[in-house]
């Protein structure tokens, strides 16, 4: 399993927020590239961007940035928010980046992500979030009437490469991931699941390791307030530790 550091953006700073409640944030660093520089060195093979502004706004506010740590970093990097036409995908992938992650639009266009993936296959990734097991899109202020496993199975069908699970009440929280919810969508869905939210010990990542179709994990808060060490967070996710 691959660990993968998240860096979210609001306001041009790497943040972490409380339930996805965008009025709790915390801020961790005003320099977004700095940050994912850091993480390189530290060893990670991956790394998460979000746009939080972008999810709200429903268009690339931090794009800017995003270049710039593309640019800097000589690992893959994926990114999600805010993310809508087929040509915010294509201007993304142009910079380098390796992977597309889209949310409300993939769950309101069906057709639209149909055709993305047709015409950039393997890139395009789909984030599920979970508030209560329902689908919570437009930067977690909606909700759709679908489960997160309903909805899984909807876009393994349309042909998303993977699908990044995360949920709500659980990010940002250090209470740990919701292993019910990523085993349940894992014995759904062939394609791999990216696990995200409230990864907080080794112990968890062990635990995620060992769970059938779960590919990776983002984590967030544990490494900005210095609970785990990357180092030993990635040893842990390899099974080495």
């Amino acid at each position: 399993m691959i660990l993968i550091p998240a860096i979210d953006m609001k306001g041009g700073r790497c943040v972490r927020l409380l339930k996805g409640d965008l009025n709790d944030e915390t801020v961790y660093s005003d320099d977004p590239a700095q940050m994912a520089q850091q993480w390189v060195r530290e060893g990670c093979e991956r790394l998460h961007l979000v746009d939080l502004d972008g999810a709200v706004a429903g268009k690339a506010v931090h794009f800017p940035i995003i270049e710039k740590i593309v640019r800097s970093v000589p690992i893959p990097v994926q990114i999600g928010g805010g993310i809508r036409t087929l040509k915010q995908i294509e201007d993304y992938l142009e910079i380098g980046i390796a992977s597309v992650i889209l949310g409300t639009i993939a769950l309101k266009d069906p057709a639209l992500l149909k055709e993305a993936c047709k015409k950039f296959p393997g890139k395009i990734f789909v984030g599920l979030d979970s508030r209560k097991g329902k689908v919570a899109i437009q930067g977690w202020v909606e909700e759709c009437k679908e489960t997160v496993t309903e909805m899984a199975v909807k876009m393994e069908d349309l042909g998303v490469a993977s699908l990044i699970l995360t949920d709500i009440e659980k990010d940002g929280m250090l209470e740990g991931p919701n292993f019910e919810l990523m085993t349940e969508v894992a014995q759904a869905v062939k394609i791999p699941l990216v696990a995200s939210g409230g990864v907080t010990t080794l112990e968890q990542i062990k635990q995620l390791s060992t769970l059938p179709g779960v590919s990776s994990a983002v984590i967030g808060k544990a490494l900005y307030e210095g609970r785990i060490s990357l180092s030993e967070a990635i040893a842990a996710a390899k099974g080495k530790a």
